[in-house]
């Protein structure tokens, strides 16, 4: 029987810290990112770029492992 896949693979895994925002500015996404396997690292400034990080991390890991 082959071995099972872990439910949650460490090559997914990003560490994600967000900035505290200044008491009455807009509510706001803004922090670091960083995806654990590679070392990668992204400051970011709204969701978008947050999201933007991880969909490309996610698909060179994807792309490595469909790699022969």
């Amino acid at each position: 029987m082959a071995p099972s896949q872990p439910s949650l693979p460490s090559n997914r895994v990003f560490v994600v810290q967000f900035r505290t925002q200044p008491p009455g500015a807009p509510a706001g996404y803004a922090g670091r990112v960083e995806h654990l396997v590679s070392g990668q690292v992204a400051c970011f400034h709204s969701l978008e770029e947050l999201l933007a990080f991880m969909m490309r991390v996610l698909a060179e890991v994807r792309h490595q492992t469909d790699a022969p």
